[in-house]
């Protein structure tokens, strides 16, 4: 299997896969602002299906590209450690990302504007 597959089975569709997680909890925090259960669930549905789109069709493979470019540019530079050092920025960036959602709560990723309803 070329190394490339490799990244991208074990590192970049998970990485996705939770960034869509982290989607869907916003998705679920903001629902929260609309009265009608019935709509409420609609919205995140319909929330959802986009954002899993997005991250399917536009974020994959942007972050693919994103490391196969590094792995071209890191043999004639850094080596592999330029590649490695994306790989860990990237992992670190998903869990502060994770920590904020879950310890702090799903507003603290978002704008101060965007937060429902309560002014901090």
């Amino acid at each position: 299997m070329k190394k490339t597959n490799l990244v991208r089975n074990y590192f970049v569709l998970p990485c996705c896969l939770l960034l869509l997680n982290l989607c869907v909890g916003l998705v679920g925090y903001k629902a929260k602002m609309i009265d009608d259960p019935y709509l409420q669930v609609g919205a995140v549905m319909a929330m959802v299906l986009f954002g899993g789109s997005l991250v399917g069709f536009v974020l994959a493979p942007t972050i693919e590209a994103m490391v196969v470019s590094l792995q071209r540019t890191s043999r004639r530079g850094l080596g592999e450690l330029g590649h490695v050092a994306f790989l860990l920025g990237l992992g670190a960036l998903v869990f502060w990302m994770y920590y904020r959602m879950y310890i702090l709560g799903p507003e603290y990723l978002l704008p101060a504007g965007w937060r429902n309803g309560r002014h901090f």
